[in-house]
């Protein structure tokens, strides 16, 4: 019972880090698709502004995955960890660079340096998706059990490709449908128009990339093809099927705060539909939730530690999502700066 309601858990964090981390890398897949310098400057402008109070807070959903395999589900963390070290240990390499780019491309001076720092962000924003969804198509297809040793067989697969470019196609969806959002709270309407194209595009591709990969593991994931034409599975992927046609009526229209909710239900419906279909399994068909669970009381003590962590730790999250969408994150200029400087129209006291 408390392997299972473990297990919920680190679906339900899964999917939180496929929609909150999938906009950031998505924005990233948009800066890359910008153009030149002079035709990529205003998209870019928007994508720096609106990543910069939030994309590092996204990853703590990432942290809470790991966390959660390694001290929950010891076995399996072992085989995923050694069946697919390679595109996993990519994925950590594009993460590092990701972030590393970002927070020093702002900070470059010379115009060269920027490019380089903005071209090494937007690859690794487009690299890191693709390869953690194979890694995803190598557990679904049931390729990675326990005591398969290491080889590309494990990850490149139909499954495991056509997962990783769902996750990119996502990504970058998720990204366009939240700039569209940051465009029009910014108050660059030309931004809107151009954001909300690329996020019906991006929806398609997503779509059409679906219905093939629910093709495809018919005969390549028969286990998960089931799980998701039937019961729960199939619930979740009709209610995704239900978001995506929700969200395609609203980017047609004048986009407001209700296409986000769409649009992260099409993502997360996608995710719970393929955790639920897997069931009772974590590895279809070798390695269940109860095989792969660790102690009992490593277990009891992991619910204790999910509870705080939902007490503590979501609300200052929840919050800190609020504050952004509602404009209260904004960075200093060096003018709001200067009017608070001594000499500079004012003093440190106000006088």
């Amino acid at each position: 019972m408390t392997a299972g309601l473990i297990a919920v858990v680190l679906l339900l964090a899964v999917a939180a880090y496929a929609c909150a981390g999938g906009t950031d890398y998505g924005a990233g897949f948009w800066d890359l698709a910008a153009g030149g310098t002079e035709r990529g400057e205003r998209p870019r402008w928007l994508i720096g502004h609106a990543m910069a109070p939030v994309w590092e807070v996204n990853n703590v959903w990432l942290i809470f995955v790991l966390v959660i395999m390694w001290t929950g589900f010891p076995t399996f963390f072992q085989t995923v960890f050694s069946a697919m070290w390679l595109p996993l240990a990519l994925a950590a390499v594009g993460m590092v660079l990701r972030g590393a780019s970002f927070a020093f491309r702002k900070a470059a001076r010379r115009l060269t340096r920027r490019r380089q720092l903005g071209i090494l962000f937007a690859l690794s924003s487009l690299v890191t998706p693709f390869f953690l969804g194979a890694a995803v198509g190598g557990i679904a297809s049931g390729r990675a059990a326990p005591g398969t040793t290491a080889s590309a067989h494990v990850w490149v697969n139909p499954t495991s490709l056509l997962f990783g470019l769902l996750a990119v196609a996502a990504t970058a969806f998720l990204g366009a449908v939240f700039l569209t959002g940051d465009a029009r709270r910014f108050d660059a309407p030309d931004l809107v128009g151009y954001f909300r194209v690329r996020a019906l595009a991006a929806l398609g591709a997503v779509a059409v990339l679906a219905v093939i990969t629910l093709f495809v593991t018919r005969t390549d994931a028969p286990y998960v093809w089931h799980g998701l034409t039937h019961g729960a599975g199939l619930v979740f992927t009709l209610l995704a099927g239900v978001a995506t046609c929700a969200t395609a009526w609203l980017l047609t229209r004048t986009p407001d705060v209700r296409v986000r909710f769409t649009a992260v239900g099409v993502v997360a419906g996608a995710v719970l539909a393929w955790g639920l279909a897997q069931r009772p399994y974590l590895i279809p068909t070798s390695l269940t939730v109860s095989d792969a669970a660790g102690a009992p009381s490593t277990l009891t003590w992991l619910v204790f530690v999910t509870l705080v962590a939902l007490v503590l730790v979501g609300p200052a999250v929840f919050l800190l999502y609020w504050l952004d969408t509602h404009g209260e994150l904004e960075e200093l200029t060096d003018a709001d700066l200067g009017r608070g400087a001594p000499g500079e129209g004012g003093t440190a006291d106000g006088g």
